[in-house]
């Protein structure tokens, strides 16, 4: 069974991918990660974030394993990662890795911006999860807090802004809702409450 799950920033997408992998013993992709990976490795050898070139290179090469995933987080790499995500020949550099974790025997939980739409379009379940800019931007704001990162919400809010913008207009894989995605607006729900609606419509929708 293959559980693609896109969606802005803060939407609570990774947390609801990492309960259903545990749930269905399936492996977990963040594919967010493999972009911060590679706008990391860029940052560490001080090449620009929007060369393709560069990018492309990194994505080529790039194996996450060997990335310490505790300096993928952060306030900087979100944004740097947004920048690098936007550029086509770093996304069609990494579609190959992507799509070989989507099809391991088995299946899988992969969550992203453009799962659903271009890594796995035949996913057995697809979601896309949002909330409102406000709530996403709080939720952000406390995660920052709680690693003593700068916590201000006007600033975060427009950062989600700007993020949005940027991932809904790209030219490669927009940030959009796949056809026969469930949308899942987790603005008034908590973790439990959205993991129990997307357990609902898995055991409806799954073979």
């Amino acid at each position: 069974m293959i559980i693609a799950i896109d969606g802005p920033a803060a939407s609570g997408k990774g947390t609801l991918s990492k309960r259903l992998a545990v749930h269905f013993g399936l492996p977990h992709l963040d594919t967010g990660m493999l972009y911060r990976g590679v706008a990391r490795v860029l940052l560490d050898e001080g090449l620009p974030l929007d060369s393709e070139e560069a990018g492309e290179a990194v994505a080529l090469s790039f194996e996450p394993h060997l990335v310490d995933e505790d300096r993928l987080r952060g306030r900087e790499m979100g944004e740097a990662a947004s920048v690098v995500a936007a550029q086509p020949r770093v996304r069609a550099a990494l579609l190959a890795l992507q799509k070989a974790f989507a099809r391991q025997p088995g299946g899988a939980v992969l969550d992203g911006r453009d799962i659903g739409t271009v890594i796995c379009p035949e996913a057995d379940v697809k979601f896309f999860v949002t909330a409102a800019p406000e709530v996403r931007a709080e939720r952000r704001a406390r995660e920052f807090a709680a690693r003593g990162e700068p916590a201000i919400f006007d600033e975060i809010l427009a950062e989600i802004r700007q993020r949005d913008e940027r991932d809904s207009h790209r030219s490669s894989a927009p940030l959009v809702i796949a056809a026969d995605a469930v949308v899942l607006d987790t603005s008034a729900l908590d973790v439990a409450g959205v993991v129990a609606a997307a357990l609902a419509v898995i055991w409806e929708r799954a073979p």
